[in-house]
């Protein structure tokens, strides 16, 4: 039986108890720092308010620690380390190998981050060596590279399922850093890849002008879970801890969905990895909610249009054309004579100089919109909706709750009753009450009394009577005492912690060398780093980029390629040779260099 995991990202402690309300198995989140997201850290507290919210369900919180780690920092992550242990997080996802040490001294299991560019085959088996039991696998791959890494390794493996996505691989990506001083790998990227560029060759002709030449759609593998499962995957990461709470329910409850379908059709292979049941609550849909239009990226081994180059922000569903302005704000040709507007609504399109100009919708009446003046609206420019008021407000009204099923024996002898609730996840619960009154009149009506009665809910538990059997001369029973045997039951069980089901551990191999050189993209930031690698067989090390700052080196590799999205790759016969393109952004220029063997591009500083 394999275990499948769903993981939410969470920004806030709130948002986490929200993504488990709607299906979540996992949360992973940020404490007060060092996670790759400098704007979503935090406290000890809250942490701990959540691990107590997660742990009634069995389901598993991951806190990031995933920064690479300078050398005066080291106290301050042990710290931290110990004090998330203490708030009881069940693993941490790390980048930095000094900080699985801490782990593993603080008896934490260590997953690996995608920020460890998990890629290859022998990237996964050195990685799995250090002692982490769970691998986060680069985006780019496809399904044949995923099923050559499970092939490799023991550990679980983990992959990105939805969201926006890097144009770089992750963890090696330095542009930031260079353009901006803010560091991708500590948690303060500037997302200078949604940055607008003119594309020039090098002639120094500007092909392309005030496009997002680095902006990819977002992810979306909602369809995909079973070829995953089958590949060797075992848990499907969201991503987005810095998305509304909106958001991450309205993903996470759409993949809940598709993964409880998923292990409906094959019962005896798959199960989840929490327990409890999301009950009512929105219809969730992927179209409704941020994305930059949506792909599949390399998951099928092939390419397509990848790019976001025109709507680097979220630009929702298309609507339809503005017919014409109006005095008050204009008349909407519908794409589709279904599409409702509603006031509030949040609207976008495209200028001339490549921006998304965003508005709203004050007022609805049919398709004749009224709003405070837009700069650049004019008749027939094409319209989305980023923000769809009435699914914003359906989302709010409609929440889920997550329940847990609890099945209960009865059996009613003269004077005593005696009640097993037994909880999805084996916990057991035994009441033995006595009955100081006279036979039912109506056995019949008794009988469903007692059954109608402890078929209800008690906190998050919902009861299920699977047997009950009673005595001849049925005593009568108030509902307020049937009431109490309910709440007992509940009361007992939440006594116990819930049975969650295990993560693996992850087992050390020091027989697995290094390379012997490694370079700045090691990410080589401390000494106990360089102590590690040096312990495997590794005799020449560069510090991390962010210490360094080489000058002319690679700061970004990724299988995206500009030549390929604009049709001037030579494998499709479109040129004689992949000559360099470069970028320009004001004063900056960046070199995109093209290495057609391993179909990939690269991007350098000037």
């Amino acid at each position: 039986m394999t275990d499948l995991e769903l993981l939410a990202p969470a920004r806030t402690a709130e948002i986490g108890i929200a993504a488990i309300d709607c299906g979540a198995d996992a949360v992973y989140i940020a404490g007060p720092s060092f996670g790759a997201r400098q704007a979503a850290g935090n406290s000890i507290e809250d942490i701990a308010r959540l691990c107590e919210y997660a742990h009634r369900f069995g389901v598993r919180i991951y806190a990031t620690v995933n920064t690479i780690v300078y050398e005066e920092e080291l106290e301050e992550v042990r710290s931290l380390v110990h004090s998330l242990a203490g708030a009881g997080v069940d693993a941490l996802i790390i980048q930095d190998p000094a900080v699985l040490k801490m782990a593993r001294e603080a008896g934490i299991i260590a997953h690996a981050s995608t920020q460890c560019a998990i890629r290859t085959p022998e990237k996964a088996r050195f990685t799995e060596s250090l002692g982490y039991g769970r691998l986060v696998l680069e985006r780019e791959l496809s399904l044949g590279q995923i099923k050559a890494i499970r092939e490799a390794v023991e550990a679980e493996l983990e992959f990105f399922v939805h969201g926006a996505l890097c144009v770089c691989y992750s963890g090696q990506c330095y542009l930031s850093e260079y353009l901006t001083g803010r560091s991708a790998n500590r948690g303060a990227c500037a997302q200078a890849c949604r940055n607008l560029y003119d594309l020039e060759d090098s002639n120094g002709k500007t092909l392309i002008k005030n496009k997002a030449l680095l902006s990819l759609k977002d992810y979306n593998l909602l369809h995909r879970l079973e070829d995953l499962t089958e590949a060797g995957i075992c848990s499907f990461k969201i991503e987005g801890r810095l998305k509304s709470e909106s958001y991450v329910r309205n993903v996470v409850k759409a993949y809940s969905e598709a993964l409880d379908a998923l292990v409906g059709r094959y019962p005896d292979q798959y199960r989840r990895s929490s327990f409890g049941r999301v009950r009512g609550g929105f219809s969730p849909n992927l179209d409704k909610t941020f994305n930059r239009g949506y792909t599949e990226l390399f998951l099928d081994g092939k390419r397509g249009q990848w790019s976001s180059m025109d709507a680097p922000k979220s630009m929702g569903e298309y609507i339809g054309q503005v017919a014409r302005l109006t005095r008050y704000g204009f008349e909407l040709k519908p794409a589709q004579p279904d599409i409702r507007m509603a006031n509030g609504d949040g609207l976008a399109f495209v200028a001339p100089n490549g921006s998304v100009v965003g508005f709203r919708a004050d007022v609805c009446d049919g398709f004749s919109i009224r709003c405070k003046a837009v700069e650049g609206l004019k008749s027939g420019l094409p319209l989305y909706r980023n923000i769809s008021a009435a699914f914003e407000k359906a989302l709010e009204a409609q929440r889920p709750e997550r329940v847990f099923p609890v099945s209960v024996e009865i059996c009613i002898e003269e004077r005593l009753v005696k009640a097993k609730a037994t909880a999805e996840d084996g916990r057991e619960a035994v009441i033995l009450e006595s009955i100081l009154s006279e036979a039912a009149r109506d056995p019949k009506r008794m009988r469903e009394t007692v059954r109608s009665q402890l078929e209800k809910r008690s906190g998050h538990y919902v009861f299920s009577v699977r047997s009950l059997e009673t005595c001849e001369t049925l005593p009568f029973m108030p509902t307020a005492f049937l009431n109490g045997i309910r709440r007992s039951l509940a009361e007992q069980l939440d006594q116990l912690p819930a049975k969650a089901l295990p993560l693996m551990e992850g087992k050390e191999n020091a027989a697995i060398n290094a390379p012997e050189t490694l370079d700045y993209k090691a990410n080589i930031a401390n000494s106990k780093d360089r102590e590690l690698y040096a312990s495997r067989g590794c005799r020449q090390m560069e510090p991390a980029y962010e210490l360094s700052h080489q000058f002319g080196v690679e700061l970004m590799r990724s299988k995206y390629c500009i030549r390929h999205e604009l049709g001037l790759c030579p494998k499709q016969g479109k040129a004689q040779k992949a000559e360099p393109l470069f970028l320009r952004n004001g004063k900056e220029r960046l070199q995109l260099t093209f290495y057609c063997y391993q179909c990939e591009m690269t991007v350098t500083g000037l």
